[in-house]
């Protein structure tokens, strides 16, 4: 059984509506127009409901396969429970267009398959274009699987799975945020650009809870860090980094969520606790521990100082303790 309603007839608000058990319920075919067109205003243009063929099929040899315009609702929508929501085929142009002000151009929707595919075998699959806003836009709320994937399935080519390009030098070809895991290799062309400050590395901590960035710490006996406590001590091994405005650029050896597990600076730039009751300390001026807990002071002895030197300071501290950056120069 099928049902051709015009939208001519009084509070009617669909265009066009077929509707089969068997077969098609709507089919449009033309040599060289339109298959089937259906205009609305305010409803819908093309609407298809099937139980086993498809919903709306438009064949078209050189014209529009099934067009849809509207300006407020869906220009062609298509339902199906177990076949073709909307299907268009065409040898020369658009096999499905959808053109909407206001909504959307085309909407697929299902409940165990895909909603909308796209198949080529020398084209594009599926083409997104925006003026303003998002070109393919991909969400899901699954726990397990990616909003967007892309699979490069020749074992031989050479090329992405993605590929992203960005012209001029504002903006970026790609931006995440949030973490992103690698498990190939990373190459660049470029420059590799860290905004944080120095190079470090996890270390296990003694009295992890009451150890703060800042913090000169030095070698134990079992492999795990202590605070410093001995002047010119050569078992120093940096400071904790992530004090003041540095943060580490780089974290290496990272184990999960170990809280007994610190950051420690070994090169660049870190903020470091320093007492100045020993010697005033002018910039530049070699540190190593001191007698403070978890400070360093400046390396007067310099016969001492041999292999326990931590770094030079970038700041002067005339007395007191205070938190300085320095740079870090283990020796």
């Amino acid at each position: 059984m099928s049902t051709f309603t015009n939208n001519t007839v009084p509070g009617n608000e669909h265009a066009i509506v077929g509707v089969a058990d068997k077969g098609i319920g709507v089919h449009g075919t033309s040599n060289t127009s339109t298959g089937t067109g259906g205009v609305s205003d305010s409803g819908i243009g093309v609407h298809g409901v099937s139980k086993a063929g498809p919903g709306v099929r438009g064949d078209a040899e050189n014209g529009t396969g099934v067009f849809g315009g509207s300006k407020t609702s869906t220009a062609v929508g298509g339902i199906s429970d177990s076949g073709i929501g909307v299907h268009g085929i065409s040898q020369t142009a658009d096999g499905v267009w959808g053109n909407s002000e206001s909504g959307r151009g085309i909407v697929g929707v299902a409940k165990t398959a895909t909603g909308v595919e796209g198949i080529s075998t020398s084209g594009t699959g599926v083409w997104g274009s925006s003026a303003t806003g998002e070109g393919v836009h991909g969400e899901t709320k699954s726990s397990i699987v990616a909003a967007v994937a892309a699979f490069n399935l020749n074992p031989d080519g050479t090329g992405a799975a993605i590929y992203a390009e960005k012209k001029g030098n504002v903006g970026h070809a790609g931006f995440f945020k949030g973490n992103v895991h690698v498990t190939g290799n990373l190459t660049t062309d470029g420059d590799i650009v860290l905004t944080n400050a120095d190079c470090a590395e996890d270390f296990d901590i003694a009295d992890a809870d009451s150890v703060e960035p800042g913090t000169v710490m030095v070698l134990g006996d079992n492999e795990s860090l202590h605070r410093s406590c001995h002047p010119y001590d050569k078992r120093v091994a940096g400071v904790v980094s992530g004090a003041g405005e540095y943060k580490p650029g780089i974290v290496l050896d990272k184990q999960g969520t170990n809280s007994n597990r610190k950051p420690i600076a070994l090169l660049g730039k870190v903020y470091c606790k320093v007492d100045a009751q020993y010697a005033s300390i002018e910039v530049g001026d070699l540190l190593t521990t001191s007698p403070s807990p978890g400070h360093a002071m400046k390396a007067s002895d310099h016969l001492q100082a041999f292999g326990a030197v931590i770094g030079k300071a970038l700041r002067p501290l005339k007395e007191g303790q205070g938190l300085i950056p320095i740079l870090i120069a283990l020796q």
